[in-house]
């Protein structure tokens, strides 16, 4: 790989730990959308900084709301990951980025989320980012260095700063392979440090999400320690343990340029010769969350610890499980204008049914408002207990049933799905797409939906499915045990119906109780749809417990 060249630097030599550092600052060169009449600063000499600092101290980006009725004290905190709705979105992460940020505003904290610019990010966004300043990085170890850029776009009260360098982020999606995302994310991590320090906004909490932003809490201890950033306490969450930045330590040192002693048993070094970037930010972060309690207990077992349960649960008194929310402005059935008909809590149980009839004549199903609708929203693959359902589907098919499927992944699970499709005409959609208007419609219109993960950190579908008044039919683990009660007959209470060992005849027998409840007593499953919906699975109650978090570690 070559480096980005750039022109008209001015180099500035420092001393930082005892050692030389050079920091190149950018006056003239602009990004591509940049206004050319921007005026040129020439930032001062800097001590013990490896980014340059802007002479006058920057203003906050929104004059404070007033905070008489907000809670008390207020936070500053920085977001910083690898994706974020809507500008780039291929998970869970990028709900997150984009929902927690607008709730946290809410609970009177100051938020920035910083993004890499990529280039796939559309162009209806990119037209309206104002360019913030750039400077020249030191990153690799044998001094190369490389342009930062910093793009600013304000939207429902957020600040959203996007890293821009066309070297690193010109591919069509954010994630490609690791031998091009490593050293994509090694610079991110820094640059995202850089451009706080550049701006001099420094937060109370630095909140990274992910392997993708592994290195910053190393990053900020081992090259940022000297710099204001220092007084930020920074956290990590995982969002899904599978996927840890694993690669050749030889690679991931020469593109961070942190120093070799780092590299044990104890922070980076994972294997002989492999390094383990999400390892490391976990030995570094002040503090550790994940989606949900239960994950945040089941990661540290041999079974979902991929590896790492041992750091973990050393790591234990420092990790703790925060469920997830829904954004009620994206997820609302009474103002969902991509459904058929709207409803809410008192409408429900009337209009359902029309949403049902509508859903069956748009995908080619047998109209009929009395059969039980079962919905799936997945990603296609092994983890979200596709083998399950496959092998339990025909026994699933009684005349009564139907099954409608959207999402795409493996090619066997595709065909498979095509191919009960064709076999089971009329009773079978395999919708091999991802549709947004299509999910939302299957939400109003399934009686339930199936979510029978091997592993679920937290888990989005089954929130979303009981705020539509869909009954959640899922496996006990991670966020799917915390957030789904099973049905009591006795009691009659519960919101959803649940299994516990990873077995297609326990997933079988879940459905066959939903199915038997839904078609012999009827007025106990309407009281389940009710209740469901007025559970409270928005973000505010999550928001709520991160703020008290960013309190408790800055007090």
């Amino acid at each position: 790989m070559s480096k980005k060249k750039t022109t008209g630097t001015k180099k500035i030599t420092e001393s930082v730990e005892g050692k030389d550092v050079s920091t190149n600052t950018v006056e003239t060169i602009q990004p591509s959308t940049v206004n050319t009449d921007q005026p040129k600063s020439e930032p001062p000499k800097i001590a013990k900084s490896e980014a340059p600092v802007k002479p006058a101290k920057a203003s906050k980006d929104e004059p404070a709301p007033q905070t008489e009725s907000l809670p008390q004290p207020r936070r500053s905190v920085a977001f910083i990951g690898s994706e974020c709705y809507p500008f780039v979105k291929t998970g869970g992460l990028g709900d997150v980025m984009y929902a927690l940020p607008k709730a946290l505003t809410k609970q009177n904290c100051d938020v920035k989320v910083i993004l890499p610019r990529y280039k796939c990010i559309p162009w209806e966004y990119q037209e309206k980012m104002v360019y913030r300043g750039s400077f020249e990085m030191d990153l690799c170890a044998d001094g190369a260095t490389y342009y930062v850029g910093i793009m600013e776009y304000v939207w429902d009260g957020v600040v959203y700063d996007f890293i821009d360098n066309e070297f690193f982020f010109t591919a069509g999606n954010p994630y490609t392979n690791l031998v091009d995302d490593i050293p994509k994310f090694c610079y991110f991590g820094k640059a995202a440090l850089a451009a706080l320090n550049y701006m001099d906004w420094i937060p109370d909490v630095i909140h990274c999400h992910d392997w993708q932003t592994g290195l910053v809490p190393i990053y900020l201890r081992e090259m940022f320690g000297a710099t204001p950033l220092s007084r930020s306490k920074v956290i990590l969450t995982i969002h899904n343990l599978r996927f840890q930045g694993k690669y050749d330590i030889q690679m991931i040192s020469y593109w961070s340029n942190l120093p070799m002693h780092l590299f044990n048993k104890d922070v980076l070094k994972e294997s002989y010769d492999d390094a383990n970037m999400m390892k490391g930010g976990l030995t570094y972060a002040n503090m550790i969350t994940t989606v949900s309690g239960t994950y945040a207990g089941e990661i540290q077992s041999p079974e979902y610890g991929e590896n790492l349960d041992a750091h973990l649960r050393y790591h234990s008194g420092k990790l703790r499980g925060i469920v997830n929310g829904i954004d009620y402005d994206m997820w609302d059935s009474s103002k969902d204008d991509l459904i058929n008909t709207k409803y809410a809590i008192d409408t429900v149980l009337k209009k359902k049914r029309k949403n049902k009839l509508s859903l069956q004549e748009e995908l080619g199903l047998e109209k009929n408002e009395d059969v039980f609708v079962i919905g799936l929203i997945s990603r296609l693959t092994n983890q979200k207990g596709l083998d399950l359902v496959n092998a339990i589907l025909p026994a699933m098919i009684d005349g009564n049933t139907q099954v409608v499927v959207l999402g795409t992944g493996d090619p066997w699970y595709e065909d498979s799905f095509r191919n009960y499709e064709w076999q089971y005409k009329g009773s079978v959609c395999a919708n091999i797409m991802y549709d947004e208007g299509r999910a939302h419609r299957i939400y109003a219109g399934a009686d339930a939906l199936l979510v029978p993960s091997k592993f679920e950190p937290c888990g989005l579908t089954q929130l979303i499915a009981m705020h539509y008044g869909t009954i959640p039919i899922v496996r006990e683990t991670g966020g799917l045990k915390d957030t789904v009660l099973p049905y009591n007959m006795y009691t009659n209470d519960g919101n959803g119906f649940t299994f516990d060992r990873y077995e297609d005849g326990l997933l079988l027998d879940a459905v066959n109780r939903a199915k038997t409840l839904y078609f012999t007593e009827r007025d106990r499953w309407d009281d389940m749809v009710v209740r469901d919906m007025h559970k409270d699975v928005s973000w505010e109650n999550s928001a709520r417990q991160y703020r008290q978090m960013y309190v408790d570690l800055t007090c």
